[in-house]
């Protein structure tokens, strides 16, 4: 894991930075285990894990004004140098609008600027600490320094509405650390701090203009580009090319046996018309897409296309022909991944700790298989969903913009899935509720389901969507945690709605933007937990800018049946690729869920001693013998939400790798193994008795 950590100190506290830029502690010096120092005291900045040399980068105007960018940026140091000069004025939105994926820090005075991105794949966090603040980009790291206990309210939050941000707010699993809300800054000014908003959000109140559709496609395609070009003209690393002698290997397979990535670029050709959509742009620009000659892999200079065929799972036939098809050209090199019974979801439930709970831990040994045969510099399509896509929630507010007509055809798409013809009063009457639903009382609304466990919902394509048309919902694994969990967040949430007054927010947007998140936090659980040795993922959808001309397409175009492939068609077709293969953009969520429904069959038995004496009951949010009675009907068919089971058994998970730690992120630190709990307490409710 790579991370980056700093800190504000008052004035007061300034006396206690030696020269090297680390604070003393108790008579000792504290600084991050495994770090490079970026610059000294008196507010301290580090970059620690194996960040390549082009990865961080610090320019200097003067001692007292710099600005440090680590990650994927495609600005010129030049470009870096003004706008440092720009942001000497308290101005932050320019710079998280270059290319790439990337933190932004400023300096200037004492006054320190850490940017934010816009989906939150890059997260900032904070805590008081010392008198002032230390930040990092991750938030375990924090939890070490100022001995944080766990917030069970937070995880409570993170099972009963893991997609409602006002039950999350702004916490993390650690008590005291908090998190800077996606398309914010964390502003600095001598410990104190702010945190600021850069980006405009949609109101009720004003009306956006309405967008060209074709310029906004053709804005998508631009932001596209230019995020496949940035990664492509980055300096190549290739490191530990040769990584050792082994009788009978080439290099190739050395790195291979060592699960180390072949070096040069790569990306997935499964998985949605997105990843395929990436792979085709990366290929097509100029420069050197592929592996390196010479290295084993006869790719020569072609891109390496990497298809995972799970052979556990029927009814992918027909995206391996299509994969195959996209394969052909000249510049890609294509690579099938067969997966069988060890990578199913649940096949292997040992793994490191990554920084945060999400469900997707469940998942780590199905995509680290995937990924052991891609690239040093491997793209994927993750995010283009959340982009892309119409939340079924935008319906209302095309009603908040007068816009009925565009309802039509969605609608039809719903009632030709369900065969009623009842669909269509149905949908619109949901909708219309919605947009005339306030924040505030969508907040109550939600409270009032936790607390008397209504969770049942419609089902099917339209229950889903008619479901989704509402502020706020239960998370999947709601209905299994215990009434106390429950009651908390809901006390939780109707304070938050009796501080948010009526709101202005349209539904739509705020849902989608949620959802986004949503997404982009779990794909960085997502990324540590499949992490592979030297490689590096690269998922252009969630960039700022790609992420901004998705949001200025129009929700009525966005509403339409097969949107998101007909835009990334477009995209194609204006980068100069036409010859797709039929069928090409076809949905594949059929093949996820069977794989889920497969894995949890396998792993019945390790799945039953995992629950058997549960951390999420000591802690009181479940109770063991209701989850194994869940994980045992899910096994044998049941129709429950698998997206639930994996959130409890993803969390349980954690837990365990969390309170099995050793040691500790710091250096110079008083005598201690670690900064959580050795263990988890049974505890009592933190409400009011007559709550």
């Amino acid at each position: 894991m790579r991370w980056l950590v700093g800190w504000s100190s008052t004035a007061a506290g300034v006396a206690g930075i030696g020269s090297a830029g680390a604070l003393g502690y108790d008579g000792e010096t504290l600084h991050p285990v495994g770090s490079q120092l970026l610059w000294g005291d008196p507010d301290p900045l580090w970059a620690v894990g194996d960040w390549r040399p082009d990865e961080v980068r610090v320019v200097h105007a003067d001692a007292q004004h710099r600005i440090a960018v680590l990650g994927i940026c495609g600005a010129t140091d030049e470009e870096l140098r003004r706008g440092l000069f720009t942001a000497r004025g308290g101005a932050v939105r320019h710079l998280t609008t270059w290319p790439g994926s990337y933190t932004a820090v400023v300096q200037a005075g004492r006054r320190i600027t850490v940017c934010g991105d816009l989906a939150g794949a890059r997260p900032v966090f904070h805590t008081p600490w010392a008198g002032g603040t230390a930040y990092a980009t991750a938030a375990l790291p924090l939890a070490d320094l100022v001995e944080a206990n766990l917030d069970f309210t937070h995880l409570a939050a993170l099972l009963a509405a893991p997609d409602v941000p006002a039950a999350l707010r702004d916490t993390t699993p650690y008590d005291g650390v908090r998190r800077v809300p996606p398309g914010h800054a964390l502003v600095l000014r001598a410990g104190a701090r702010e945190i600021a908003g850069y980006e405009p959000v949609a109101s009720l109140a004003v009306a956006a203009p309405p967008a060209d559709p074709e310029r906004a496609v053709d804005a998508v395609r631009d932001a596209l580009v230019e995020a496949v070009r940035t990664r492509l003209s980055a300096p190549r690393h290739v490191p530990d090319l040769d990584p050792g002698p082994v009788p009978g290997m080439g290099p190739a397979e050395r790195r291979a046996a060592r699960g180390m990535p072949v070096p040069g670029i790569g990306a997935d050709l499964s998985g949605g018309p997105a990843s395929g959509t990436l792979a085709l742009l990366a290929a097509g620009l100029p420069g050197r897409p592929g592996t390196l000659l010479g290295h084993g892999t006869g790719a020569g200079e072609r891109l390496l296309a990497v298809t995972f065929n799970d052979l556990a799972v029927a009814g992918r036939e027909a995206e391996l022909e299509r994969a195959g098809a996209l394969a052909a050209g000249p510049r890609l090199h294509h690579v099938v991944v067969t997966g069988g019974e060890e990578t199913l979801p649940y096949a292997d439930l040992d793994g490191p700790l990554t920084d945060e709970p999400g469900p997707s831990l469940v998942l780590a040994a199905r995509h680290r298989a995937r990924l052991a045969a891609g690239s040093a510099d491997h793209f994927t399509g993750h995010g283009a969903r959340q982009v892309l896509d119409a939340h079924p929630a935008r319906l209302a507010d095309l009603l908040v913009d007068r816009k009925r007509r565009h309802l039509v055809r969605p609608v039809a798409a719903l009632a030709r899935a369900d065969g009623s013809v009842l669909v269509p009063a149905r949908v619109y009457g949901a909708a219309r509720r919605l947009a005339r639903t306030p924040y505030r009382t969508g907040l109550e609304v939600l409270a009032e389901r936790l607390m008397r466990r209504r969770f049942d919902e419609p089902k099917g394509a339209v229950g889903a969507s008619l479901a989704a048309l509402a502020w706020a919902r239960p998370g999947p694994a709601a209905r299994w945690l215990t009434g106390e969990a429950l009651a908390e967040v809901s006390v939780l949430l109707q304070a938050e709605a009796d501080r948010s007054g009526t709101g202005a927010q349209r539904p739509g947007d705020y849902r989608a933007r949620a959802a986004l998140a949503r997404h982009a936090a779990d794909l960085r659980v997502l990324e540590q937990a499949a992490e592979v040795r030297s490689q590096r993922l690269h998922a252009p959808f969630l960039d700022n800018q790609v992420v901004r001309a998705c949001r200025d397409l129009p929700e009525a175009l966005r509403v339409q049946p097969g949107a998101r492939a007909a835009i990334l068609r477009a995209v194609l077709e204006g980068a100069g690729v036409t010859d797709l293969p039929p069928g090409w953009g076809a949905p594949s969520h059929g093949s996820t869920a069977a794989a889920a429904r497969a894995g949890l069959r396998l792993a019945a038995d390790p799945l039953q001693d995992l629950f058997a004496t549960p951390l999420l009951a000591d802690a009181g949010l479940v109770e063991a013998r209701v989850v194994r009675k869940a994980l045992r009907a899910a096994a044998a068919g049941d129709a429950l939400p698998l997206d639930g089971l994996a959130d409890l058994v993803s969390l349980e998970l954690w837990l365990r790798r969390l309170l099995a730690r050793r040691g500790t992120c710091w250096s110079g630190t008083p005598s201690r193994s670690r900064a959580v709990p050795s263990g988890i307490q049974p505890r009592r409710s933190a409400l009011a008795s007559g709550a």
